[in-house]
C-alpha cells in the first residue's frame, strides 16, 4: 500500500515509506527505500524536506542509516538528504547535474559515484547504474542479492517520465532505459508507484511508447508545417489531459532536439519544422 508514514516491507532487505508530497507529477508521493537489515542501512532518496517524512525515516532506520543514496538531485527526491546526513554524521552518496534548472542545491555529495560503482553494507550490494535521460546526474541501482532496480525517475509506474532539457536528454532516456537489460535485473523499484515486476516487458513498453511519441512529432509537423511547442504540443499530446500539456511541452522539446541532432526536422527558437519542408523551403 502506498500510504504515507507507514513502513511497508517489501522483502527482508528492503522497506518502502512513502513521502506526503501527492500530486500530478509524484502519484502517491516520493517513495523512500530503506535497505539493509540490522545495523547497516542505506536510505535510498530521502524525498523532500518535510519533518513528518524524515521523522518516519528516522523512526523506521535510526541509527542504523549508515549513509544516504540519491538517484538524482530533483526537489522530490533529495532535499531530505542534507537534513538526514546533518542531523546523523553519514554520508551522501550521488551525482551533481550540470544543469542549474529544477535541481536540490542542498544536495553536496561526499561520494560521488561513477558508473558501475560498487556500494556495500553488511548484507546488501548496490550497483550504480550511470541511467542519463531524466536528467544528466541519473543513476539507478541495482541490489544485486535480488535482481531488484531502484530506478528513481528513470521508470515511474502509472506514467510516463518527464524529459526536461538541457539535463535531460531524450536519445540518453532511451538509450538508458536499454541499458537496464545488460544486467540480471527482475523487478523494477520505481520512485514512484508500485513494484513493477516484469523489467524486461516494461523497458520494452517505454521504448516503444517513445519511439511512437516520436512519429507523432514528425506526424505532427507533417500536419501544422512550421510550428511552435503551442501549436505542436495539441496535436502530438492529444491523448493526455490539457492541464498536462504545459509538462508535456518538456518532453516534446527533447524529442525535438533528438529529432534535430538526426537530421530530421530543424528548429529556430520556438519554431519547428521537418527537414525536408526546410530544404524545399530553400530550393524554391
Amino acid at each position: 500500500m502506498l500510504t504515507p508514514g507507514v513502513v511497508h516491507p517489501l522483502s527482508d532487505r528492503v522497506r518502502r515509506l512513502v513521502a506526503p508530497n501527492p500530486g500530478p507529477m509524484t502519484g502517491a508521493g516520493t517513495n523512500t527505500y530503506l535497505v539493509g537489515s540490522a545495523d547497516d542501512i542505506a536510505v535510498l532518496d530521502p524525498g523532500p524536506p518535510i519533518d513528518a517524512h524524515i521523522e518516519a525515516i528516522l523512526g523506521a532506520a535510526g541509527d542504523a542509516i549508515s549513509r544516504i543514496v540519491c538517484t538524482h538531485t530533483h526537489p522530490d527526491h533529495s532535499p531530505g538528504a542534507a537534513l538526514l546526513a546533518q542531523r546523523l554524521g553519514v554520508p551522501m552518496v550521488g551525482a551533481l547535474s550540470a544543469d542549474n534548472q529544477h535541481q536540490d542545491l542542498t544536495f553536496r555529495p561526499d561520494i560521488h559515484l561513477s558508473d558501475d560503482d560498487l556500494i556495500e553494507g553488511a548484507d546488501w550490494t548496490l550497483r550504480a547504474l550511470a541511467t542519463p535521460g531524466h536528467v544528466d546526474n541519473h543513476f539507478c541501482f541495482l541490489l544485486e542479492e535480488e535482481g531488484l532496480v531502484f530506478a528513481g525517475d528513470h521508470i515511474m509506474n502509472g506514467s510516463t517520465v518527464v524529459i526536461v532539457p538541457p539535463g535531460g536528454n531524450m536519445q540518453a532516456y532511451i538509450n538508458s532505459l536499454r541499458k537496464l537489460l545488460d544486467y540480471p535485473v527482475t523487478a523494477i523499484a520505481p520512485g514512484h508507484g508500485e513494484i513493477i515486476p516484469d523489467c524486461r516487458g516494461e523497458v520494452a513498453k517505454l521504448v516503444r511508447h517513445r519511439l511512437m511519441r516520436e512519429q507523432k512529432v514528425l506526424s505532427g509537423l507533417r500536419r501544422t508545417g512550421r510550428a511552435n511547442l503551442d501549436t505542436l504540443v495539441v496535436a502530438v499530446y492529444d491523448d493526455v489531459d490539457p492541464t498536462l500539456h504545459e509538462w508535456a511541452k518538456l518532453s516534446l522539446l527533447a524529442h525535438l532536439i533528438k529529432l534535430n541532432q538526426e537530421g530530421k526536422v530543424t528548429g529556430q527558437s520556438d519554431l519547428w519544422q521537418l527537414q525536408e519542408t526546410s530544404e524545399r523551403d530553400a530550393s524554391g
